[in-house]
């Protein structure tokens, strides 16, 4: 046993092909669902990076949900569901996970965060004999901030150490320098045993060192360094050649 597997939580997830019905059914005719097979995580920070609609978003949740996350996002305590439009896949999937167990664990979802912070101010208006769930989130509720604010809110205060973090594009509402700050605070958190499976664009995220990230996309899913990125070439060519590059795009009316 390699030490990546001694060391996480979650060592990987396998595709049971052999009970799959349908490959023409959703979402299994995704070419990268289709060669999904065995995924292997790095004990600190994963990536899965690749186009909209490659399925990456599908893959993170089918891992999230197979583990028993509520599928719009939470710790494993939630149940709410405003829409029952998660994919079969998790049924699918079996995780393998290492000998130890995570003391903390949340799904952070972005596309369906505002459900989650209602659900939270739902559940804080019910009587309760514990303190206002939303002491664990900044002690303010996260319709009461920007978005920005309620994500940073949660990365900070509910996320505590020695947990299983799945996030699904936790930059889309971040500036760059909250993700600056945003990579600091998984530092923090993988320096407290925590592992990290994230679904990204943001090649500021995916710089994080050591990190594992796999590209998703009609070829199916393969490892590849930060550099290869084409989040990395297309924004380190923008960002160098950006006039050339808006005469290119704009057909020449860039002044």
């Amino acid at each position: 046993m390699s030490i990546y597997e001694r060391t996480a939580f979650l060592r990987r997830v396998e595709l049971l092909k052999e009970d799959i019905a349908s490959w023409e059914a959703y979402p299994f005719q995704i070419e990268a669902v289709r060669q999904l097979g065995e995924l292997a995580f790095h004990p600190k920070v994963t990536f899965l990076i690749g186009e909209n609609g490659s399925g990456k978003s599908t893959i993170t949740e089918g891992i999230a949900v197979a583990l028993g996350f509520n599928a719009e996002g939470g710790t494993i305590n939630f149940s709410f569901h405003t829409e029952e439009s998660h994919s079969e896949l998790y049924r699918y999937l079996r995780p393998v996970r290492g000998p130890q167990r995570p003391r903390d664990g949340f799904f952070f979802r972005a596309e369906s965060y505002y459900n989650l912070a209602t659900n939270i101010d739902q559940m804080d208006r019910e009587a309760s004999f514990g303190p206002p769930i939303s002491h664990s989130y900044g002690g303010k509720s996260l319709h009461q901030q920007s978005h920005g604010e309620s994500f940073f809110s949660a990365f900070l205060h509910r996320f505590g150490g020695k947990g299983l973090y799945i996030m699904d594009e936790p930059e889309a509402a971040l500036s760059p320098t909250r993700q600056l700050s945003m990579l600091g605070r998984i530092h923090d958190l993988v320096d407290q045993q925590s592992q990290f499976i994230i679904a990204t664009h943001s090649p500021i995220l995916m710089g994080y060192p050591d990190a594992w990230i796999y590209e998703i996309g009609r070829h199916g899913i393969r490892r590849v360094e930060w550099e290869e990125t084409e989040h990395y070439i297309v924004t380190r060519q923008f960002l160098g050649n950006r006039d050339k590059m808006l005469d290119e795009l704009l057909g020449g009316q860039h002044e």
